[in-house]
């Protein structure tokens, strides 16, 4: 059995605890938490499952590591305080441990990554011999290798885009909502996530691996950004009020452009209600969805719903993506100490998970 440490329990960290403990291959050792009154509070209890795992939350870091867990889930956001991630991640790999997260953007692609982020992980890689596989939450593999894997389906491929269309008001986190994103901003209301370059930042080195998996060189890559008003005021279940005329919706893309046109597009449409901007692309059913589309012949086009937390589809997104991460653990465990992307890291079928959750 792996040893395993879940480091962080907000909206990552619940199903990294429940992804963990379901996986026949890994045993849930420790969880790290920043807030007190977690601290001593049963792991079950903290990811919502309906029993105790036997797992004490801790803010004791350095007990922690210092117990030489094999691999860490880093689920503490790297948001607004991205080089405190960078400093959590690369003591872990300094301690020996693989460590998967989705927390770090600029390492989707390790090849792209600035010197500044790419360099102190790859010497904490030297000295201790642990490992690194960034994916993202929003989630990773719908914009890597599900195209990949969808557009090898195909005998022509004239552009790829992935989509992720979301209704917002489920999302419990209001912090990210309303001022990393900006919903119940006024439009001139500059949003951090919005800001010029930083689309680019966080999902460009998405656009940059699947060029270099379809063997296309980038002429650049650009983005696009537009916002809407709420026609109304309108109350949401987790976050309370958004006032009419606020930011209600917005439509971003990051583009990879080929010989002048946009081939490879990232796209969000999210909104804070399904009231809002209902010209623009709208979810088949439910809160959400993950698009991918491969324009050619024949042209392709696959959906993918998920709920977790009762019928919360953003909650959904969430653990899909925590479970591309932590279903690699095992695999990056046998491998190579080093710095993996989603294409290095394969992804393989559930085997020995069929039916767990009704053992």
């Amino acid at each position: 059995m792996i040893a395993t440490v879940v480091w962080g329990t907000g909206n990552v960290g619940r199903a990294a605890i429940r992804a963990v403990d379901a996986h026949p291959a890994l045993k849930l050792t420790a969880v790290v938490v920043h807030n007190p009154e977690k601290v001593g509070r049963d792991a079950g209890d903290l990811a919502g499952i309906e029993q105790e795992l036997g797992v004490a939350a801790t803010n004791d870091i350095d007990a922690v590591l210092a117990a030489s867990p094999r691999a860490v889930v880093y689920a503490a956001s790297g948001d607004i305080r991205p080089d405190d991630a960078l400093a959590d991640i690369t003591k872990a790999i300094r301690a020996g441990a693989v460590v998967v997260t989705p927390s770090l953007y600029a390492l989707y692609d390790p090849r792209s990554a600035p010197p500044e982020l790419r360099e102190p992980v790859l010497a904490a890689i030297k000295e201790g011999g642990g490992s690194l596989f960034v994916s993202g939450v929003d989630p990773g593999w719908g914009n890597d290798v599900l195209p990949l894997l969808v557009s090898g389906l195909g005998h022509t491929i004239d552009a790829v885009r992935c989509q992720e269309i979301f209704d917002y008001s489920t999302y419990d986190q209001p912090d990210a909502v309303r001022w990393l994103i900006g919903f119940g901003q006024p439009l001139d209301y500059q949003a951090p996530m919005l800001m010029p370059t930083v689309p680019t930042m966080v999902w460009g080195g998405q656009i940059r691996l699947m060029a270099r998996a379809f063997g296309v060189e980038l002429d650049e890559i650009r983005e696009t950004v537009d916002r809407r008003a709420l026609d109304e005021t309108v109350t949401t279940r987790t976050m309370g009020e958004f006032e009419k005329g606020t930011q209600g919706a917005i439509r971003f893309e990051v583009q990879g452009i080929v010989d002048g046109e946009p081939l490879i597009v990232i796209e969000h449409v999210t909104r804070i209600h399904n009231s809002c901007a209902t010209d623009w692309p709208m979810p088949p059913s439910g809160d959400g969805t993950h698009k991918v589309i491969i324009e050619g012949r024949p042209r392709i086009e696959v959906s993918v719903e998920s709920a977790d937390e009762g019928e919360n589809r953003s909650a959904g997104g969430n653990a899909t993506a925590v479970g591309r991460i932590v279903n690699a653990i095992d695999w990056l465990a046998e491998a190579e100490p080093g710095l993996y992307d989603a294409l290095d890291v394969p992804l393989r079928p559930a085997a020995g998970k069929l039916g767990r959750s009704k053992r």
